[in-house]
């Protein structure tokens, strides 16, 4: 394995080797054991080449020194993996609390290609090929692709039937779900080993606030290197990580460093870590939004950044402006939450055939109505908003959303929602592909909610729906004791929609966080990305 890439802000120069890209020369670290080169301006700022003869040599660490204080790692699941090499190819480290983060040192985690890296623990004859994880279905979607499948265009949410055009000799793989959560399982045991501060945002990803265990367990390069070298040990498996002093940066800085890298952005050079980026990579710009932005001649952050935040809101609008403002600066004061609070809750389905057929699609609506419905109940909360979602035939997708009059925890009531949206976009354009429902603006239960005076008057209906509520807190016990044939809506049995479906159920926990995939089978809207 090579030096990887540097940029020479913890460590001096740049590898006499290196090629200085886009405009930061100085100001953060990129560790890849595999010397890859740049994929982006203004992401690196050297390359190591992979047999890099101008360095000097590194001395290894042992890899029960990578973390001091957290017990030695259990042989990896593969019992063949060797111990990731960890190099100081820098200078110790400022002393704690590191200069670099005055404030907080956020850590984020991603793995590399997590399901077609978990696939291939038990087939390693197939590393280094187009490997793709996806259903076998006509409909399904890819769910994972190896770097060199990606090479091709291949890509998450793809149509398997466009990933085989694009690469017809890849090894196609269908998921093993069950693998999956039990390999993430021991990598966020990891994370917890580190601090108890870890917000999980899905099954291969995590932020981690290192804030307080820089005393006990040293700089916050080393303590990222640490979880690197412990989840390879104990898995097998490849985490990029990214080091800045919040989430949003140490998001951006993990995806750049990816595959198989670590890249450290010092708080005072996050002007010029985000300057060169074009404007496309912040959250929350959309193409459309994109290209309003550079219809204005606004192509990069730097760009953005130069803009005030008056002018932003005229041009964005109030929220759009002001929150565009504060990422090209940097700013994200969000918290790392050890106890992720869900912001939403839905379900989708995809349908075996794009269809027109209203009565089916209604039919779709109802169960889903009954999943989110079920979900709140068991979370003891109530939703204030639902949302239809609409996926037609050529991909294209529609939103509609609707404030309750009263947050609803029942299916009814939520179905009554989503059918009211949906009639209300008049007849359809076309077939529809998919179909979603999703519970918004949640709150804790119903407890203590005051009564307007229209409900207060309206007594016997208020009434009438406590009493559905319990009705189908009922169907949730018996659904539990005898499965999900034990007890369904009438205007679902008789049709044999409820045999077809197969939802892929989402939770919002917060921007950024997809879903998360249906274990029984690929989804529309699958998470896994790195």
């Amino acid at each position: 394995m090579g030096h990887g890439r540097l940029l020479g802000w913890w460590g001096g120069p740049p590898c006499a080797n290196a090629t200085a890209v886009g405009s930061i020369a100085a100001g953060a670290v990129a560790d890849n054991g595999r010397g890859g080169a740049s994929r982006e301006p203004g992401w690196d700022g050297g390359r190591h080449p992979a047999q890099c003869t101008a360095c000097p040599a590194s001395a290894a660490v042992p890899a029960s020194a990578a973390l001091p204080g957290i017990p030695s790692a259990p042989a990896s699941p593969s019992g063949s993996i060797p111990p990731h090499p960890v190099r100081e190819e820098f200078p110790a480290v400022p002393a704690v609390p590191s200069p670099d983060f005055p404030h907080r040192v956020i850590l984020h985690v991603d793995m590399d290609a997590f399901f077609v890296g978990v696939e291939l623990l038990t087939r390693p004859e197939l590393v280094g090929r187009q490997v793709v994880v996806a259903g076998s279905g006509s409909r399904s979607v890819v769910l994972s692709a190896s770097y060199e499948a990606r090479a091709l265009g291949v890509h998450s949410a793809m149509p398997v039937a466009r990933a085989r055009r694009l690469a017809p000799r890849a090894v196609y793989i269908e998921p093993s779900h069950s693998s999956y959560s039990a390999y993430s399982r021991q990598i966020m045991a990891v994370l917890h080993e580190v601090t108890d501060l870890v917000e999980q945002v899905s099954v291969d990803e995590a932020f981690l606030d290192v804030t307080g265990a820089q005393r006990r367990l040293g700089s916050p390069v080393r303590i990222a290197r640490g979880i690197r070298t412990r989840i390879l040990q104990r898995t097998g498996l490849v985490a990029s990580i990214g080091v800045a002093s919040n989430k949003f940066i140490a998001k951006m800085a993990s995806t750049g460093s990816k595959p198989d890298g670590l890249w450290v952005v010092p708080e005072a050079r996050i002007g010029q870590f985000l300057d060169p980026l074009p404007v496309g990579r912040l959250w929350g710009v959309g193409e459309k939004t994109a290209a309003h932005l550079q219809e204005a001649g606004l192509h990069t952050v730097g760009q953005l950044r130069q803009m005030s935040l008056e002018y932003l809101q005229r041009r964005l609008g109030r929220a759009s402006g002001a929150h565009l403002w504060e990422l090209a600066r940097g700013i994200d004061e969000r918290p790392v939450q050890s106890h992720r609070v869900e912001k939403s809750m839905g379900a989708e389905h995809t349908f075996a055939a794009d269809t027109d057929d209203v009565v089916e699609i209604k039919a779709a609506l109802l169960q889903l109505s009954h999943d989110v419905a079920r979900r709140l109940r068991a979370s003891g909360r109530t939703a204030a908003a639902v949302s239809l979602k609409l996926r037609d035939q050529d991909f294209r997708t529609l939103t509609r959303t609707r404030t309750l009059e009263r947050a609803a925890g029942t299916g009814r009531e939520i179905n009554a929602a989503a059918v009211r949206l949906f009639e209300d976009l008049g007849p359809l354009a076309g077939r529809v592909r998919l179909v979603g429902v999703r519970a918004e603006r949640l709150e804790e239960g119903a407890a203590g909610r005051q009564l307007s005076l229209w409900e207060e008057a309206d007594g016997d209906r208020l009434r009438a729906e406590a009493e559905w509520g319990g009705a189908e807190s009922a169907m949730d016990r018996i659904r539990d004791r005898f499965g999900p044939a034990g007890l369904r809506p009438a205007r679902l049995v008789s049709g044999g929609f409820a045999r077809r479906y197969r939802p892929e159920a989402g939770t919002g926990a917060q921007k950024g966080a997809g879903a998360r995939p249906d274990p029984r089978g690929p989804g529309e809207n699958p998470r896994e990305k790195g």
